[in-house]
């Protein structure tokens, strides 16, 4: 084990939780992490709740681990999906896209962990005020919907600033992350791009391999001009969103330009005209690996990292 608040919190192993990323955390890659010892956390996305259940479900059948959901609260479907959520006695919610603070006090009631997604130290002070138990500082290194703050510079400032713990996310995916992250007062970590390439995860072959392909400069930001940006993998669809917003088109003519495109690459295989959503880690992923292996070497190497600065302080 290597404990800290989060995984006190959690009642994990490692203080390690698995980005809840739509169309790609779905139960089997939730399952093999919090099997491994990390919170592993599917995706609800647009999900309707039936599906949700169906998912969760299938999740508690192969662990009996701690496990999240996601919940996208713009979607049309978050109240019931957060239903589901306490029927099915998921011990823990992570938020994005929205305020939880109307849901909070039923999560409470039925002992479900609330842990927002924040990208900015007013929106973790006013989430810790509402009564989240912890946050999870996302820099806009992340993969999917970003902030403008780096993961370097937020994660501290919002340690300073609240009392709960606070999960790092955005641009880890190896143990010095983890280990930078922990230096910087953060309780834990949250990796997406990592856990895509992992052999439990389901997304189409092709996005693993784009993923596995791409180099530092490769994870791209599009989609500043509808307030929403997002961060993905240079590509056709990538570059014609850049021209359109160039050009001046309505927000009207991005959404619906870009509506469907996750799932076109995760689903399907698009990766040319496809969104492949991706963080900057994407560049220090390098193979597919099972779930297990993934989480024993990022540990081996905090460890071994660990003492490495240990010794290096106790020469100075």
């Amino acid at each position: 084990m290597l404990a800290t608040a989060i995984t006190k919190l959690l009642n994990i192993d490692y203080p390690i939780i698995q980005g809840g990323m739509a169309w790609v955390a779905r139960a089997g890659l939730a399952a093999a992490v919090s099997q491994a010892g990390g919170l592993g956390v599917i995706g609800a996305g647009n999900m309707p709740a039936a599906e949700l259940r169906e998912e969760v479900l299938r999740a508690k059948g192969l662990t009996d681990r701690p496990l999240g959901v996601n919940v996208m609260l713009m979607s049309p479907h978050a109240e019931a999906v957060l239903q589901t959520v306490v029927d099915l006695g998921v011990p823990v919610v992570t938020t994005g896209a929205g305020n939880p603070g109307p849901y909070v006090q039923t999560l409470k009631q039925h002992g479900v962990k609330l842990l927002p997604v924040v990208s900015s130290v007013a929106l973790g002070k006013r989430l810790a005020r509402l009564g989240a138990d912890a946050l999870i500082a996302e820099g806009w290194e992340a993969g999917g919907h970003i902030g403008d703050i780096s993961t370097l510079a937020l994660v501290p400032q919002l340690v300073d600033a609240v009392e709960i713990p606070v999960i790092a996310a955005g641009g880890i995916a190896d143990a010095r992350g983890v280990v930078a992250a922990l230096a910087l007062g953060a309780a834990g970590v949250q990796m997406g791009t990592r856990f895509i390439c992992s052999s439990e995860c389901t997304v189409h072959e092709a996005y693993k391999q784009a993923v596995v392909r791409a180099a530092d400069r490769d994870a791209v930001v599009t989609g500043y001009t509808t307030g929403h940006p997002v961060r993905s993998l240079r590509n056709r669809f990538t570059r014609q969103l850049g021209e359109l917003e160039a050009g001046g088109a309505s927000l009207k003519a991005l959404s619906e330009f870009g509506a469907g495109r996750l799932a076109q690459a995760a689903r399907d295989g698009d990766i040319t005209y496809g969104s492949v959503m991706a963080g900057q880690s994407a560049g220090l992923v390098r193979r597919i690996m099972p779930v297990q292996e993934i989480i024993e070497e990022i540990i081996t190497g905090v460890r071994s990292l660990t003492r490495h600065l240990e010794g290096q302080l106790c020469q100075n």
